[in-house]
């Protein structure tokens, strides 16, 4: 078959509507914005912010990057995504889930080489929106998802006892197997107070959402952490604990200051920020090439995790987002946060869930979220300057337990599929050895081999001959009736054709009941004509009966009639009425020779 006709075939569906940049926002003011939703959007944004405001530090340590920076993604990036997005109740800023790729990045490039990459991840996002690429992403299988979640977790968990054992660890090995061997070596050097801070923080982390959900337990935790360090540090000589501000500096009219700096996010070019040796990183082809892969790792990441959001946002609000528009919303945040010292950002589900559960109906409430942690930077840079690290990698303790989702992980495991099984427990296991990278690709691809299987178990055909009944009526002599059950893809075309080679020398019409295909792509329409052709051959009449929708629109582009000289019919009696007209003007001596499979079909099915 020409390659000028298999494009044809496979040409991709037409675009019908426009992308409608800030959909969310302008749907939700058209509807009527009242006073009292402001209020409701003000007050959820409020809360978001203060659960927002350390994890924003806490996701920004364990990436690589001083606090503030992670600051100024929620403020920057949580802004823009609200204000052009298409979910109406969605929080972006820095998440968890990139940690496990953000952090090796800044430990080979710097933060430097973390905020282009995240400048490339965001141009990728938004060609990935603009060419519709946002309903695709549903298509990542769940096992997928769940297992390279899982496994992020773990990594998450494990990057976090350094601080919160306080141990003494040089640097920190690039892959899991390594960094258990270097915390384990460091296991000696552990510091009692790092330790009750830590177990303090967590202990209130677990607890007080027990006693009362009205006040957002980090805020408790954090303070009440920060407070008994501060307090043990004037009571006790030898009490120390590690800060925000003891380990992170920044400079200021030429004096260096401990913590983090009050000001707002001021412009800067990424490739003008230190690398990993302190030096302006630079701007080369080379390097836009290395940061290419880490870019589209990130992108990915971040496509999936902020429409995954969207999706469980929608099913507590009862809402509805446009995917394309978010990934392109996306896309224009982490373009532009780099140009003001963020990096990468994407839809947070909890912060999401925490909008939604303390009332906010629009985007003005992450956008009230973002202007509360500018407000913070401003007001309270000194006072968060004295967070103790243990308390920070003790928050992030209980996100990487509540996003790895175990319980419903070992649920799962009870029930599902073993095939399903297999592509969790790869997914999981690749993310924690290697990375997400390899994890995705190789969930991704096993779950499409299984897919394909399971497409060909639930496809098949079968071959009626003359004197046969078939929908209570008797097949003519001379006649065969092949009927095609079940989608003609990729996966099981060449099993749903093999019995085409059965059809036998007596055979002048074949009738191919097509009624039970409900999809057709472009190899199954392929292995069908390459049947059909060979039926043309021989002089036999070929029949198609009872295309749907998708095949027959197929068949029109792929010209099925001009082509092959098959006829198209309704229904069974307007086939066999054709056939056993056909068959009145040509001899049953003149049958050709049987049909049998060729290597060109074989070619065409593999």
């Amino acid at each position: 078959m020409p390659l000028r006709r298999v494009a044809k075939v496979a040409s991709s569906l037409p675009i019908t509507t426009p992308l409608r940049l800030g959909s969310a926002l302008r749907e939700g003011l058209r509807k009527g914005y009242t006073r009292a939703d402001l209020r409701s959007d003000v007050l959820a944004g409020l809360v978001v912010g203060v659960v927002a405001l350390p994890l924003s530090m806490a996701l920004a340590v364990a990436s690589g990057a001083p606090p503030q920076h992670g600051l100024y993604t929620a403020i920057i990036a949580g802004a823009i995504i609200a204000l052009l997005g298409g979910s109406p109740v969605q929080v972006s800023g820095p998440t968890a889930a990139f940690v496990v790729l953000l952090t090796p990045i800044s430990g080979r490039y710097g933060l430097g080489g973390l905020m282009l990459a995240t400048t490339l991840a965001g141009a990728l996002l938004v060609v990935m929106g603009i060419a519709r690429f946002g309903r695709l992403m549903q298509f990542v299988p769940y096992p997928v998802v769940s297992g390279f979640t899982a496994g992020i977790a773990v990594v998450i968990a494990l990057l976090q006892l350094k601080d919160f054992l306080g141990l003494s660890v040089a640097k920190m090995p690039e892959h899991t197997p390594e960094r258990v061997v270097a915390l384990a070596k460091a296991l000696p050097t552990l510091r009692w107070q790092e330790l009750l801070i830590g177990s303090l923080t967590l202990a209130v982390l677990i607890v007080w959402p027990r006693v009362t959900q009205k006040v957002p337990a980090p805020l408790v935790a954090l303070a009440l952490g920060g407070l008994v360090a501060y307090g043990l540090t004037r009571v006790l000589p030898t009490f120390h604990v590690d800060t925000i501000a003891g380990r992170f500096s920044y400079v200021s009219d030429g004096v260096t200051h401990g913590g983090i700096p009050r000001s707002l996010p001021l412009p800067m070019l990424p490739w003008e920020v230190p690398g990993p040796d302190g030096k302006g990183l630079g701007l080369s082809f080379a390097l836009i090439r290395e940061l290419s892969g880490p870019a589209f790792a990130i992108a990915m990441l971040g496509a999936i995790e902020s429409l995954l959001s969207a999706v469980v946002a929608d099913g507590m609000a009862g809402t509805h987002h446009d995917p394309d528009v978010e990934l392109i919303a996306q896309g224009v945040g982490n373009l532009i946060v780099p140009f003001f010292g963020g990096f990468a950002a994407t839809g947070a589900i909890a912060r999401t869930a925490t909008n939604i559960r303390y009332g906010g109906r629009s985007p003005v409430a992450a956008l009230t979220h973002s202007l509360f942690v500018l407000a913070a930077v401003l007001a309270l840079a000194p006072l968060l300057g004295h967070l103790p690290m243990a308390s920070l990698a003790a928050l992030l303790l209980v996100i990487a337990w509540n996003m790895s989702e175990f319980r419903h992980v070992i649920h799962m495991a009870r029930i599902a599929p073993r095939s399903d099984l297999a592509v969790l427990s790869s997914c999981f296991v690749l993310t924690v050895v290697f990375d997400m990278v390899v994890s995705v690709t190789v969930g991704v691809m096993l779950a499409a081999v299984l897919f394909m299987r399971r497409m060909a178990e639930v496809s098949n055909a079968k071959l009626i001959g003359a004197g046969g009944q078939y929908a209570g009526v008797e097949v003519p002599k001379g006649v065969t009736l092949y009927r095609i059950d079940g989608p003609l893809f990729f996966g099981a075309a060449q099993k749903a054709m093999h019995t085409f080679s059965e059809i036998g020398r007596e055979s002048k019409a074949v009738i191919f009941d097509v009624s039970h295909v409900p999809a057709m792509d472009a190899t199954g329409i392929v292995n069908l004509e390459s049947a059909l052709l060979r039926l043309k051959a021989r002089s036999a009449l070929a029949l198609l009966v009872g295309a749907q929708a998708q095949p027959r629109a197929l068949f029109k582009r792929a010209e099925l009639e001009q082509v092959t000289g098959v006829v198209l019919c309704e229904d069974l009696s307007e086939a066999f009425e054709r056939a056993e007209g056909f068959m009145e003007t040509r001899p049953l001596s003149q049958a050709a020779p049987p049909v049998t499979a060729t290597r060109d079909s074989d070619a065409v099915s593999g």
